[in-house]
């Protein structure tokens, strides 16, 4: 009973339904065994959308400018899936989704354009800049047709870096005037960059910001991309571990690029990097390998998931406060805990 209701929810998803759409999303973000079943439906209708990831610090204006770019791919013929991640307090666990009250203005103008869907997903916790359903949304709403699917990001600081294993390109904001200018040129952010962009450039300061950006590419290492740089470390074990670190190479500069997204000045000329760099992906080969690299990130993340799970329910809560009290009394290290603990998994799988 419940298989052909997924079945009709994915048959919904894939006629681009949006309550389907919605109410698919909405599982998804529950991770629970109704997940599961629709990805298992709509993997397969996976695939074929650009994913672009936007991110950068709080204030940077990144839900103005995902509003300028769905509206630009709009009048190219593109249809725009847009997900927002929004922090969720550690402590409560609540989200004020204020990007979904940012999109309002412009859920109401785009109206009813079927061509655009927006969800609002809270990070639960996740770290990383995203959430953990995440990956399972992007699904969804690749399997429903849409051509250009933007992540938006909690607000990446130094280490909020995950969007970049999760998307074709990635595009990092900068604002000039909002504190110590060495924090814009860290190692990570600049990383991770596929695009550049000054947003606020009407303030002080913007022109010095994109000659500084300018000036630390230029320093940086002429380093040819692979694989590598698009997976985590759990994704890079399984690339080393099927030799699917042997991928094309080539090197791609990342353009720096001015707007001011609240008067939608300088979104052409970004739309313009996007579509270069899209080329460029293609015609390296370079997509193919992100994609193996996102996949490989996904399966990781996923089994170390099911491991911990599995882990959990079979060691005994006895050994376990034994362990806890050992190390809090600084009796054992934590590397000899996790020794202990997995010798006793060991003896009872062979039990």
């Amino acid at each position: 009973m419940m298989e052909r209701a997924y079945r009709a929810l994915c048959d919904g998803v894939l006629r681009q339904e949006r309550r389907a759409i919605a109410r698919a999303l909405s599982l998804a973000e529950e991770e629970g065994a109704a997940a599961q079943a629709i990805i298992a439906t709509l993997f397969p209708h996976t695939g074929r959308a650009h994913l672009i990831g936007i991110t950068g610090a709080p204030g940077a204006g990144k839900s103005t400018l995902v509003r300028a770019l769905a509206t630009a791919f709009r009048a190219r013929g593109s249809t725009v899936g847009i997900i927002a991640v929004d922090p969720t307090s550690p402590f409560s666990g609540g989200a004020i989704l204020g990007d979904r009250i940012r999109m309002q203005e412009a859920a109401g103008k785009w109206r009813p354009d079927p061509g655009i869907f927006i969800r609002s997903m809270a990070s639960r916790g996740s770290l990383g800049g995203l959430a953990r359903a995440t990956s399972d949304a992007i699904q969804v709403l690749d399997a429903a047709g849409f051509g250009t699917i933007i992540v938006e990001t909690v607000g990446a600081g130094q280490a909020e870096v995950d969007v970049a294993c999760a998307v074709h390109t990635t595009i990092v904001l900068q604002v000039p005037g909002m504190g110590d200018d060495i924090q814009a040129i860290k190692a990570g952010i600049l990383e991770i960059a596929d695009i550049l962009v000054v947003n606020k450039a009407d303030r002080d300061g913007a022109d010095e910001m994109v000659a500084t950006l300018d000036a630390m590419l230029d320093l940086a290492p002429q380093a040819t991309e692979t694989t590598w740089q698009h997976a985590t470390a759990f994704g890079k074990a399984m690339l080393t571990a099927t030799s699917a670190v042997v991928e094309p190479r080539a090197h791609w500069r990342p353009p720096v690029v001015k707007t001011i997204a609240t008067r939608n000045e300088g979104v052409d000329d970004l739309m313009a990097a996007i579509s270069r760099h899209v080329a460029f992906l293609q015609e390296s080969g370079l997509w193919a390998a992100r994609e193996r690299a996102r996949l490989a990130d996904e399966l990781c993340r996923r089994l170390g998931d099911a491991v911990l799970r599995r882990f959990a329910a079979r060691m005994p809560v006895r050994l376990l406060s034994e362990v806890m009290a050992q190390l809090q009394a600084r009796e054992i290290n934590p590397y000899a805990a996790v020794r202990r603990l997995l010798a006793a998994a060991e003896g009872s799988n062979s039990g």
